[in-house]
C-alpha cells in the first residue's frame, strides 16, 4: 500500500556539504554534522549594520585553523615562516567570497577566533551550510553564509620580490 505525498512529510533537502581544496596533502568534503563533531566554540558577535543597525547573533562551530590544519597544508618545513604566504578563500553558495591569511587564524601569530558555524542563534545549519563567522570583523563584512568552497593556496611565494635592476622612473616627479 502506497503512502500519500501529504501524509509522508516533507522531503529530506540534502545535507549541505562544504570542499577543502588547494594545497593541502588531505583535500576533505565536510558536512555540518562532521563539523559539528569537532571541539565546538562559541562567539557572540555584534555586527554594525549600515542599513539595519545593529544585530546581536550567538554562533558556534569549530575553529577554522583546527579544520584546515586538520587537512594537512603543505607547508615547507625547510622554510621558516612558510605558512605565512597561504592564503584561504572561502565562497558562499550564494556566490560571495573572503580571502584571510594563514597568519590571521595561526595562533603563533594572529590567533583570530575565526568559526565555521554550525549553529546560528541554537539553529543547526545542516541544510544550508556552515557559515564563516570573523567576531572581530565590525560590521560583519567577512560573513559568509552557506561555505560551499575553502581553497588552502600557498602559490605566492615568487609573488612578492624586488624587481632587478634600477628602479623605474616615476612619471611627473622630477
Amino acid at each position: 500500500m502506497s503512502q500519500s505525498l501529504a501524509s509522508a512529510g516533507p522531503a529530506a533537502a540534502p545535507t549541505a556539504e562544504v570542499v577543502i581544496t588547494g594545497d593541502l596533502g588531505r583535500p576533505a568534503r565536510l558536512t555540518v554534522p562532521d563539523l559539528a563533531s569537532w571541539p565546538q566554540h562559541t562567539a557572540r558577535v555584534a555586527f554594525e549594520c549600515a542599513s539595519d543597525g545593529m544585530r546581536y547573533h550567538r554562533f558556534t562551530g569549530p575553529l577554522l585553523h583546527d579544520v584546515l590544519a586538520d587537512a594537512a597544508p603543505a607547508f615547507d618545513p625547510a622554510r621558516r615562516k612558510d605558512r605565512l604566504r597561504f592564503l584561504i578563500a572561502v565562497r558562499g553558495a550564494d556566490g560571495h567570497h573572503a580571502l584571510l591569511s594563514w597568519a590571521e587564524i595561526d595562533p603563533d601569530f594572529g590567533r583570530a577566533p575565526v568559526l565555521l558555524a554550525v549553529t546560528l542563534d541554537g539553529t543547526g545549519l545542516d541544510r544550508v551550510g556552515p557559515q564563516l563567522v570573523l567576531p572581530q570583523d565590525r560590521c560583519g563584512g567577512r560573513h559568509i553564509s552557506g561555505i560551499d568552497v575553502i581553497r588552502v593556496d600557498g602559490g605566492y611565494a615568487g609573488a612578492v620580490t624586488a624587481p632587478r635592476g634600477p628602479a623605474p622612473a616615476t612619471p611627473g616627479r622630477g
